[in-house]
């Protein structure tokens, strides 16, 4: 194929990624984004059209002759984006809307996990606020409290006690701050352990892995504060060790793409397993039907082949046999800093100058765009996670050095990140999605 044409949809830090990491491919793409951000046009064409936005998305990519879509955001998965485009015959990764469930549905997920007899935490549906209230009031704390659909990011919370869980069940399902994501609820056991972020390439029977991630929710320094969409990771992750990952993934992705596909609704895309290693085994905590975000920021800068074949073939169902089971090649480390907004994550500042984005940057280090516009010679910031910054070295501890000293060339008003990114001493405790 001469010059294969690229279209990915999204526009935050880990679109930017997939577009840094198909930039690079051996076989010279031309690649679009849709909607993209300002920081991508270096190396892609804007395409200025929203991820969920299925019919203009499916049309544009007709009308300029698209050989693959790789679908970055959970909405755009929701919303039926990848079932428009393979209707059309536009190769895709990225998983049709039913498959997708597993992560625009916890409740459909949990009850998936349990069918198949998968570990994971223990768990209470509620359809009312009175229900809800009732299992509280009786339940052991902590307790994890999750919205049953996709709240960006907003939808989990570790209630130390009943008063904060009430508290919880009161805002989103008598006053729908998360709109209908909200309605239905899941109260779940707080499960203690390490954590690991698990990303795995699927042609809806063979699957790949990537290096396992390790990603940091909470807000501030030592897991402390509200949850948020991720203020920084590393890859690899200290655990598992590399053949406990192979055979952790094996035990939970083969009986899942098993099911879908005698349902006639294979998955073809990346499958991102939310791990707790636990005392009695791994568990899984939350299933995501994309690249984690900023996972996809320390895995792909790792990769030591070309992502490009391996993208088209999962997306055409033909990922190479004898590859099945195995990971993407990958050598080094990497850490990445999210520099995020004042007042993040309930009510994120935006408008601010930001000095020194334009680098230039040591060798290994990149900076993915998430919250970020141009205003003529400027950059300003426009959401609450502004930029990943990420190093890419041969040991963790180089990189995470290397990765504090880059983001602290960058400057904006009410700038707040954490310091402990990829340290040794990361405390256990729950994951959460």
């Amino acid at each position: 194929m001469s010059e294969p044409r690229v279209l990915v949809v999204g526009q935050g830090g880990r679109e930017h990624a997939l577009v840094d990491a198909l930039h690079a491919s051996r076989e010279h793409p031309r690649l679009f984004a849709a909607p993209g951000s300002p920081g991508m046009e270096p190396l892609a064409e804007r395409a200025p059209i929203g991820a969920t936005d299925v019919p203009a998305i499916v049309a544009w990519a007709r009308a300029n002759s698209v050989d693959l879509v790789v679908i970055g955001p959970d909405a755009a998965i929701a919303a039926g984006l990848a079932d428009a485009l393979r209707a059309a015959g536009i190769a895709t990764l990225g998983p049709d809307r039913i498959p997708g469930l597993l992560e625009s549905s916890k409740r459909h997920a949990k009850e998936t996990l349990r069918r198949l007899g998968i570990p994971t935490a223990a768990f209470h549906v509620s359809e009312t606020a009175e229900d809800a209230e009732r299992h509280c009031a009786a339940a052991t704390y902590p307790l994890v409290l999750k919205a049953d659909g996709l709240a960006a990011g907003k939808g989990v919370v570790i209630a130390r006690d009943a008063a904060e869980a009430l508290h919880t069940i009161d805002a989103w399902m008598r006053r729908d701050a998360l709109g209908g994501a909200g309605r239905t609820l899941l109260l779940e056991d707080c499960l203690q352990g390490e954590e690991a972020s698990v990303l795995v390439l699927t042609d809806g029977e063979r699957w790949m892995l990537f290096p396992a991630a390790r990603d940091h929710k909470r807000i501030g320094d030592g897991d402390t504060g509200p949850n948020t969409g991720g203020m920084g990771a590393f890859a690899p992750a200290r655990v598992p060790p590399a053949g406990e990952a192979l055979e952790i993934t094996r035990r939970i992705v083969d009986p899942i793409l098993r099911e879908l596909r005698e349902a006639g609704t294979p998955y073809r895309g990346v499958l991102y397993l939310g791990l707790m290693l636990t005392e009695t085994g791994p568990m899984v905590l939350e299933i995501n039907a994309r690249f984690g975000d900023p996972e996809a920021q320390v895995v792909l800068p790792l990769l030591a082949e070309d992502p490009l074949p391996l993208f088209f073939a999962a997306a055409r169902g033909s990922l190479p046999a004898e590859r099945h089971g195995s990971f993407v090649r990958h050598e080094g480390a990497a850490v990445c800093v999210i520099l995020a907004a004042r007042g993040y994550p309930s009510r994120p500042e935006v408008g601010a100058r930001i000095d020194g984005l334009d680098g230039p940057w040591p060798h290994g280090i990149r900076v993915y765009h998430a919250g970020v516009e141009r205003r003529g010679s400027e950059w300003i910031t426009s959401g609450g996670r502004v930029v990943g910054v990420t190093a890419r070295a041969e040991t963790a501890e180089l990189a995470r050095a290397a990765a504090y000293a880059a983001a602290g060339r960058i400057r904006f008003d009410g700038m707040q990140y954490r310091h402990d990114i990829a340290t040794s001493s990361q405390p256990s405790g729950a994951k959460t999605s």
